[in-house]
Order: C-alpha cells, then sequence, then structure tokens
C-alpha cells in the first residue's frame, strides 16, 4: 500500500518539478540576468533539496512502473513478492539517487 501511494505522490511531485525544470532553462535561455536569481535559488541548500526530491521521485516512480509491468505478466503478484519488490523499489531508489546526484555533483566541479 505504501508503495502504491507513494507511486501517486511522486507522479504529482513529477509534474511541479516538471514545471520548475522549465522556468530553470526558460530563465536560462533569457540570458544571465534572468539566470542569476534562478541559478542561486538552484544552487541554495534548499534547490538542492529539492533536486533530490525530483531524481529521486523520477526514479522511484519509474523503476514502480517496471514493478507494475511485471505484474503486468501476472508474476510477482502474491503478497510476499509484492511486499519484497516494494521494499525493492525504495531501497533501489535511494541508491540510484545518490550516485546520481553525486555524479553530477562531480561534474559539476
Amino acid at each position: 500500500m505504501a508503495a502504491s501511494i507513494t507511486n501517486r505522490a511522486t507522479g504529482v511531485a513529477l509534474y511541479g518539478g516538471t514545471i520548475l525544470l522549465a522556468a530553470w532553462f526558460f530563465a536560462a535561455a533569457l540570458g544571465p540576468d534572468a539566470y542569476a536569481p534562478v541559478g542561486a535559488i538552484v544552487g541554495s541548500w534548499f534547490g538542492r533539496i529539492v533536486l533530490f526530491g525530483f531524481a529521486w521521485a523520477l526514479i522511484f516512480h519509474t523503476l514502480n512502473g517496471l514493478r507494475h509491468l511485471y505484474w503486468d505478466t501476472g508474476r510477482g503478484l502474491a503478497p510476499k513478492t509484492a511486499s519484497m519488490t516494494a521494499w525493492a523499489t525504495y531501497a533501489a531508489s535511494f541508491i540510484l539517487t545518490l550516485i546520481v546526484v553525486l555524479a553530477a555533483n562531480g561534474a559539476a566541479s
């Protein structure tokens, strides 16, 4: 049940995150004067938390979608297996998000 609720919440979060991402690109396209305040927000501790959350939501939602595709084959529907794959989805999404964020921070340096 928690994975289902989280999947729906991350879907909603992805809408908001995509709007913010579009605003970031729009500011970058307008030039340095428009980008400076947006870049400052994105580079702040709050902006980094938001970006981490957006990355996690994207990865979790994708992995849970793959889990649902697996269910569509008629496999993995037993309660024990469904619970195990839900936990695996949470764990894998956090690990993959850390890898992506660390790689992005390394590339930005």
